[in-house]
């Protein structure tokens, strides 16, 4: 009997009305999302960019917007790249080839932007990172790289020509991913395209982590680049062990009731390094409650530009009611990132790695609505309730008047960002990946084994965003 060949998804399709990713969400979650890269014409049709080249050029210019400008020399193959905020007048002087500017966050500015992400509920809000944009100049490119995370690349404006090697996915083969050392991007050394194509505004392309891509614009173009949030394991480790230390109970500690004799007073025998790993495990965090909170807390803490403060002092109870009564409603910091999760008893809200004990139903309408009015309100339990002004006091929310009432200001409430580039520690996974040898999800909790080490070396490349 002969074997029976197995079909292999295209990757390459024409979006349909009701099905803009060309197939059933379910259908693109088993075939392709983290297999296989696939592009979608048409994805968004009719496609009219809500942000012009200007609109990016002047947001690169803002102190808190996390951009950088990266040129190309043909000439030399060398690559430069400066980071912003940058001066207006810089724009009108650069030339019209062979540069990028990559803004991240731009949903975090602007609404309509922030609109789109509504296309991708087919997938869990919480694993959105960010929406970043890119303006190339004819020529312009950040060369060929990899991500580490699933991409969905939207072409807004512009044309820009995608080479990508899916022979991982086609083959089974894995590409060579070593990166050249004479740049200071993570720049692959090899790179040998399977695909080549052409994408005009409104059609897309779908990138798991590592595949490796290269886009460069036929003419001036926007790409809007939807990033997955995807923790590496070295990233998670270290956030859950800090957790476990704040909490360890310092009467937990290494014990040896059943010495014996050693043969070497100087060893460290394997005996004495199981009574290690008994004492690490003896804090592990084997509560599920315990370790979902710290999950929740640690994924909607967002780690890229700055945190949510309150201006001024938070306002009274009782005129924030009175100010929902009223017409006004409570509308999301854009920087506000929030989830939940059902726990033994009821769920837990989590916002920007603050959480909160409440019913499912209030847990599941807080987090899935950014703007709050008197009638959403009223429905809320007295805990729902505390929780909304606990997160307008911490600068979650703030008063906004839709409705034009005279006393605006009397309702109005600020907020600030605050910038927290500087005191966001990245971890390089590369750097740590080798170390950590083995996780184990145990009934009781869960097990790492790691190697440390001291070294404090690093290659000094920033990695290439989604452009």
């Amino acid at each position: 009997m002969a074997a029976r060949k197995i079909k292999t998804p295209v990757i390459d399709i024409q979006a349909r009305p009701g099905l803009p990713l060309g197939m059933p969400a379910a259908t693109f979650l088993r075939d392709y999302w983290q297999k296989r890269p696939l592009l979608i014409r048409g994805a968004f049709p009719d496609f009219e960019t809500p942000v012009q080249p200007e609109d990016l050029a002047g947001l690169a210019c803002e102190e808190g917007a996390l951009s950088r400008l990266i040129t190309h020399d043909r000439a030399t193959d060398g690559w430069t790249v400066r980071t912003g905020p940058f001066q207006e007048e810089e724009f009108p002087g650069m030339p019209d080839h062979d540069w990028t500017l990559l803004v991240q966050d731009v949903d975090k500015w602007d609404a309509d932007v922030r609109a789109l992400i509504s296309h991708f509920d087919f997938l869990p809000r919480w694993r959105m990172d960010d929406v970043m944009i890119s303006f190339a100049a004819t020529g312009g490119s950040v060369g060929a790289h990899v991500d580490q995370y699933d991409v969905f690349l939207l072409q807004a404006y512009g044309h820009r020509r995608w080479q990508i090697d899916a022979s991982e996915s086609i083959k089974g083969k894995r590409p060579p991913l070593d990166f050249r050392d004479d740049v200071e991007l993570k720049l692959l050394r090899r790179f040998k395209p399977t695909h080549d194509w052409v994408l005009a505004p409104g059609d897309m392309l779908y990138l798991p982590p590592n595949v490796p891509h290269n886009g460069v614009a036929e003419d001036p173009c926007l790409t809007f680049s939807f990033g997955m949030r995807a923790p590496a394991s070295a990233e998670l480790i270290s956030d859950y062990l800090d957790t476990l230390i704040e909490g360890a109970d310092e009467s937990i500690r290494y014990q040896d009731p059943d010495l014996k004799v050693p043969e070497d007073p100087n060893e460290i025998d394997v005996v004495s390094m199981n009574r290690v790993v008994e004492a690490l495990n003896a804090i592990r965090m084997n509560d599920p409650d315990k370790l979902g909170d710290w999950f929740g807390r640690f994924i909607t803490t967002y780690r890229a530009a700055g945190e949510v403060m309150a201006h001024g002092e938070p306002l009274p109870r009782e005129e924030i009611e009175a100010a929902l009564g009223a017409g006004v409603e409570l509308q999301r910091h854009p920087w506000a990132r929030l989830a939940w999760r059902r726990a033994k008893r009821g769920a837990s809200l989590y916002c920007s790695g603050l959480d909160f004990a409440l019913p499912v139903k209030d847990a599941q309408v807080l987090a899935g609505t950014e703007q709050i009015g008197a009638a959403l309100y009223q429905k809320l339990s007295a805990k729902g309730r505390d929780a909304v002004q606990a997160l307008v006091a911490g600068g979650f929310y703030q008063l906004v008047d839709d409705a034009g009432l005279e006393d605006e200001d009397d309702y109005v409430a600020e907020y600030d960002i605050v910038d927290g580039t500087d005191a966001v520690e990245v971890i390089d996974d590369e750097a740590i990946e080798a170390d950590v040898h083995e996780v184990t999800i145990h009934d009781d909790g869960i097990e790492v084994i790691v190697d440390f080490d001291d070294s404090d070396e690093t290659d000094g490349k920033d990695e290439p965003q989604r452009g």
